[in-house]
Formats: structure tokens, C-alpha cells, sequence
């Protein structure tokens, strides 16, 4: 111990209360930072069972044995307590207990940047606020630690020296968490009653009028006659200032998610907790196990304030989860479970295979322009777009677009199967029925990229007969043709595109939820069917069915728009950073090589070029189908809280289905 008393003793020396506050803060760091230090290694084998002074954590044992040092030397004890009398004199209060943990402005954004800020620029001492303070000194989350294994005598001894009169808080400390009572108080009414949550708020809660109640409850704190029954009273006002919080998240639920509201209800049950962790305070400020509980939860506070992955971690679950349930309504459409829906989908995808057909000329021919990289990109992307929202409009399907709209489905489906195991139900039975559910998935998919090939490439082939038959060359000329055979044969990154692509799939069905989660939210159909202009021009009957028709197509138009300038643009915007990113989408693929067949001939088919590219056809839509709905999948299961618990279980059931009706997977029921 010669070496701690050698450091410690060093430290004590450097305690000085005539020092700027800045100083005296550093000092206090310095001495939470020693409290810090590792001990030796432990001199009991692993079987043996120290004594209860040894299991104690070693700041807990340096706190103690620097107040023996204290108590031992008046001297610096003196110097001590004053630093510590002038370091508290100059703070604010309030700042810790009102203010630590919470953003200083009630918005999702600003809080960003706030933590943003927390995590590249480091605080200093030079403070006159105790909760940035607190901050500085307990940075560190094994701190709750140790302060919760302080014993009562400890905590007592500690506060002889923060209170060296009376030896307990008295007076002084019960107005300083009265005044964080009140300002509490009025947040949490500034934030309930703002204009966003009140629109939204069930007008019975907000009939009780709970938000009114709190701010007069604390203020009749300060009437020493009137604050029993103000402290008896807080908790049950507390409730129904978070009920009527609440009741916000139901209509969210029903008319769309802002991020900026779910944040303001997560403010609001903060600041009433830590209300309700002040109110022992308020009533017996010498209550030193109060203190400490509270000490603990203003160190969680700070705590789960850090870092941003925890801010959109929890913010923008629900909005993950609302952006997945719209696009699982979306999904079930191009899931088919019996014969009949099963030839429709393969009629529909025929219907995307023609229009593609169109778009792979078109491709070739805004190429033959030679336009500079961005423009290229541009223009490339409005024809795909302008593809992708024909097919749309014809009610017809591009095979590709499918997984990120069902994956979040099948996530509904694996929900409701784990409910029922929780809930005591047969376990097997529900895992066959997710089963069924993979099968009538996958069967869908192969019909829809089936229906896409079977009509682009004859369509392509027939364009260039004719075109040669016409004006004596094809469409697309041998150079093109050429370029086709280099660039998708399997032998290059073809495969990594694919993947690439999948992404941008996945990207669209985000983006498309999204879009359609801001157009319930903000009542874009209610507005569009009552548009003083739109109604006088078109009448109220045909702007009604205007507006319903935008909200059932606003998500498939967002997707279809979003995929398409993706498509084109990403591209030429790696190009310009030096990443040579290409696009490889299975039924363009398939029209590009069907065109170089037009172009070349049917010699094309003796030279391994063509058959290299033939086999990363499939390859292409395998990555095109599995990336895309492997990544939506993740973000629904995600969103949902959920795990694959039963993820042994569910496959064998599909080897299981696989060897006994491997034909369910391919073909529709008879």
C-alpha cells in the first residue's frame, strides 16, 4: 500500500480551494481517476473465499481508505472540504438533477447533432453546470458499479465531507430538488401539450387535464403546509400524464410514425422517472439511500446518452417496424397459394417481360448517344423508372421486385408462429405451416422470374429480326453485342454486381415504405380529396378517387421511381468517386443477351462466351432474389424483436418437405 499512500499523498497536496473552478474540477478528476486504478491481482486461489473486504470493488476500497487518510490528517481534510464547499457553491443544481441525461432541446434531430458533438469534441471543467460535470467525472459505466456496493457508514462519511455542519443534506439540498421538481414539471406540460402530441392525444386523457395538474402539484411543494398532499398526489398525476403520452402511440400506429413524436413520448417518460426519483428527496432530503439510488439512475441516464447507435436503435424501431408492416400488406399480393393465382402471377410477370423487352432497346440506344457519365446515368434511370411504373400501372411484375416486399411477410408469418409456441400451442404444426408459407414464397418467385424470361428474350429476339428484315441491321449492332458478351459473362465481377443489385432492391422497398408511412402520416389523401383548387377543377367526387387512387399506388410508384434512378445513377456516381459499380438485373440480363444473339447470330451459340454468360443468367437472379430478401427479412425480424429461436426446428422441417414434396416448391397445388 506504500505506493497508493506515496500517490495519494501527492494527490492531496495538489488540493487547493483559493484555485479557479476550473482547477478544483480538474483536481476532483484526478482523484475519481485514482479511485479508478486496478488493484494488485488477487493472492486467493480460485476455491478460496476471500474476506467480505477483499469482494469489495477497489474503488470502494481506495474510497475508504482515502477517508482514513482524511480522517488521520486535519490538515488536508481542511483543504478538502473546502475545495469541495467551493466546487459545489459555484455549480448549479439543477443542471444534474433537472437537466443530466435529457436533450436541451425537444427535437429528434437536434439531439443527433448533440451526441454527435458529445462524441467528437471532449468536455471540460471549466464549468458552472453540475450535470456536465457529473458528466466529466462519471464517464464510465463500470462506475455504477462501485457506487452502488457503498455501504450506508461509507455513504455517511462522504457526506461529512460535503456537509461538514450538519453531516447530512438539509435545507439547501430539498429547494434544489423542489426547483428540479418544477422544472421538470414544466417540461413534461410544454412537451404533452405541444401542438403535435395534442392533435394526437385521446381527448379523454387530455380531457383530465393531468399536464395542468403536474405544474400545480409541484408548485405547491414550496408551501411547507400543502407539500405532503402535493407529494402524495405527484405519482397519480405522473400516470396520467403518461397515459395521455400514450395514447399518442395508438394513433401513431393507425395514421403513420413520426420519429419526432416517438421521441417526444420517450422524453416524457424519462423526465416523469426522474420525478418520481426526486419526490423521497423532496420529502426527506437526509434520506442518504435515496441519494444513491438516484446517483445510480442520473449515471444510467448519462450513460444511454452516449453514442447515437442506441439514440436510432430505439427511435427507429417502431419506424422500421411500421415501414415493414406496409410493405408485408404490399408483399401478400405476390405470394400465391393456389393454382389460379399462381397462373395470374406468371401472366402478370409476361406482361413485366414485354415491357423490359422495351427497355433493354431503349438501354442501348440512350448508350449509343455517348453522354457523359452523369447523364448517362440520369437518363438510364428514368427509363428503367419509367419501365418499372408501366409495368405498375398494367397491373403486371418485374420477378425481381418481389423479396423485399414478401420478406417482411414471411416475418409476419415467423411472429405469429412464435406466438403460438409461447403461447403453449403445437409447436410442430405451426412450424409446417410456416413451411407452407416458404414454399408458396418460393414457388411465387420462380414463377414471377419464369414469366419475365419467357417473354423478354423471344420479345428481344423478335425486335431484331424485324429491324434487320426492315431496314437491313438490328436494333442493337455488333459492337453492343460485343460489349454484352464481356461484361456478364460469369468469369468477370458479375456475381458481385448481382449482389450489388439486390441492395438497391432492398433500398427501394425502404424507401417506398417510407414514402407511403409520410402519406398517411400527414393526411396527404384527406388533403388531396378536399383541395379547395383540385375540387374545383376536377369536382369532389373524381378528387376523392384522385386521392384514393395516389394512396394505393403512392408505395409501388415510390419503389418503382426510387429502383429505377438507383439503377442508373448509383452507378455513374461510384464511377465518379473510382468505384466501377455496375448494375446486373436478371430480366435486363436476359434481354441484353438476347440481343446479342439477334445481333450475332445463331453462331453466337457455338462460342463458350455466349454459355459463360448463359450461366451467370441464373446466378444473377439467385443474388438479385437473396440479398434483397435476406436484408429485408433481418430489418423485419429486427423490427419486430424477434429471433430465430426455432431456427433447427424450421430446417428440418423444409429438408423434411424438400425430400417428401419437393415438387410443392416449383409447382402449384393440382
Amino acid at each position: 500500500m506504500a505506493g497508493v499512500l506515496v500517490d495519494l499523498s501527492s494527490l492531496l497536496a495538489q488540493a487547493d480551494p483559493q484555485a479557479p473552478a476550473a482547477q478544483r474540477h480538474a483536481w476532483l478528476l484526478a482523484v475519481l481517476d485514482w479511485l479508478r486504478q486496478p488493484g494488485p491481482p488477487s493472492a486467493y486461489a480460485p476455491g478460496d473465499l476471500p474476506p467480505p473486504e477483499e469482494l469489495r470493488p477497489w474503488p470502494v476500497r481506495r474510497l475508504a481508505h482515502l477517508l482514513e487518510v482524511l480522517d488521520q490528517q486535519p490538515e488536508p481534510r481542511a483543504r478538502v472540504v473546502a475545495l469541495l464547499q467551493a466546487s459545489l457553491a459555484g455549480l448549479d443544481a439543477t443542471g444534474l438533477l433537472a437537466d443530466h441525461g435529457f436533450p436541451p432541446r425537444p427535437g429528434f434531430l437536434s439531439e443527433l447533432g448533440e451526441r454527435l458533438r458529445m462524441a467528437w469534441l471532449p468536455g471540460t471543467p471549466e464549468t458552472r453546470d453540475l450535470g456536465e460535470l457529473f458528466a466529466l467525472l462519471f464517464a464510465h459505466a463500470e462506475d455504477a458499479v462501485w457506487l452502488q456496493a457503498l455501504d450506508a457508514p461509507l455513504l455517511a462519511r462522504v457526506v461529512a465531507l460535503l456537509a461538514p455542519g450538519s453531516g447530512a443534506p438539509g435545507e439547501g439540498a430539498r429547494q434544489a430538488v423542489i426547483e428540479s421538481v418544477q422544472l421538470l414539471a414544466g417540461q413534461v406540460r410544454a412537451s404533452g401539450l405541444s401542438g403535435g402530441m395534442r392533435r394526437r392525444m385521446d381527448p379523454q386523457a387530455l380531457g383530465a387535464r393531468p399536464f395542468q395538474a403536474l405544474v400545480q402539484c409541484a408548485e405547491d411543494l414550496d408551501e411547507p403546509d400543502r407539500r405532503e398532499a402535493a407529494l402524495a398526489a405527484l405519482p397519480a398525476v405522473l400516470a396520467g400524464c403518461t397515459r395521455a403520452a400514450d395514447s399518442v402511440r395508438q394513433h401513431l400506429d393507425e395514421h403513420g410514425i413520426s420519429v419526432e413524436l416517438v421521441f417526444q413520448i420517450e422524453q416524457i417518460h424519462a423526465r416523469a422517472d426522474r420525478l418520481l426519483s426526486l419526490l423521497p428527496l423532496a420529502a426527506a432530503p437526509q434520506d442518504l439511500g435515496a441519494w444513491q439510488a438516484l446517483l445510480l439512475h442520473l449515471l444510467q441516464r448519462g450513460q444511454e446518452r452516449r453514442g447515437i447507435g442506441r439514440l436510432f436503435g430505439r427511435h427507429y424501431a417502431l419506424l422500421a417496424r411500421k415501414v415493414t408492416e406496409r410493405s408485408a400488406e404490399t408483399g401478400e399480393h405476390y405470394i400465391t397459394r393456389t393454382r389460379d393465382e399462381y397462373r395470374a402471377l406468371l401472366r402478370q410477370a409476361a406482361g413485366g417481360g414485354v415491357v423490359i423487352a422495351g427497355t433493354t432497346f431503349l438501354k442501348f440506344a440512350l448508350g449509343a448517344l455517348g453522354l457523359s457519365i452523369f447523364w448517362a446515368g440520369f437518363w438510364a434511370g428514368m427509363n428503367y423508372a419509367a419501365s418499372f411504373v408501366l409495368v405498375q400501372l398494367m397491373h403486371w411484375t418485374v420477378a425481381t421486385k418481389q423479396p423485399a416486399m414478401t420478406a417482411p411477410a414471411m416475418a409476419a408469418r415467423l411472429e405469429a408462429v412464435q406466438a403460438a409456441a409461447g403461447a403453449g400451442g403445437d409447436r410442430d404444426a405451426a412450424v409446417e405451416g410456416f413451411v407452407d408459407e416458404v414454399a408458396h414464397l418460393l414457388r411465387s418467385q420462380m414463377a414471377g422470374i419464369l414469366g419475365n424470361l419467357l417473354l423478354v428474350v423471344p420479345v428481344v429476339l423478335l425486335g431484331q429480326g424485324l429491324a434487320q428484315a426492315l431496314v437491313g441491321s438490328p436494333l442493337v449492332g455488333t459492337a453492343s453485342a460485343g460489349y454484352v458478351l464481356h461484361s456478364l459473362t460469369l468469369l468477370g465481377p458479375t456475381a458481385l454486381f448481382a449482389a450489388f443489385t439486390g441492395v438497391l432492391l432492398f433500398a427501394s422497398s425502404l424507401i417506398a415504405g417510407w414514402v407511403e408511412n409520410g402519406f398517411v402520416y400527414h393526411r396527404l389523401e384527406s388533403r388531396l380529396a378536399h383541395h379547395p383548387r383540385l375540387v374545383r377543377l376536377a369536382g369532389a367526387a373524381r378528387a376523392a378517387r384522385w386521392a384514393g387512387w395516389w394512396r394505393r399506388h403512392i408505395s409501388g410508384l415510390a419503389a418503382n421511381v426510387s429502383l429505377g434512378l438507383m439503377l442508373g445513377i448509383v452507378p455513374a456516381v461510384g464511377t465518379f468517386f473510382g468505384l466501377p459499380l455496375e448494375v446486373r438485373h436478371v430480366t435486363l440480363a436476359a434481354g441484353q443477351l438476347a440481343a446479342a444473339v439477334g445481333a450475332l447470330g445463331p453462331d453466337l451459340l457455338q462460342q463458350p462466351a455466349f454459355w459463360w454468360c448463359v450461366a451467370a443468367i441464373p446466378v444473377i437472379g439467385l443474388l438479385n432474389l437473396g440479398v434483397s430478401f435476406t436484408l429485408a427479412f433481418r430489418v423485419a425480424l429486427a423490427s419486430r424483436g424477434l429471433r430465430l429461436q426455432d431456427r433447427h426446428l424450421i430446417t428440418q422441417a423444409l429438408r423434411r418437405r424438400w425430400r417428401q414434396q419437393a415438387r410443392s416448391f416449383f409447382l402449384p397445388p393440382h
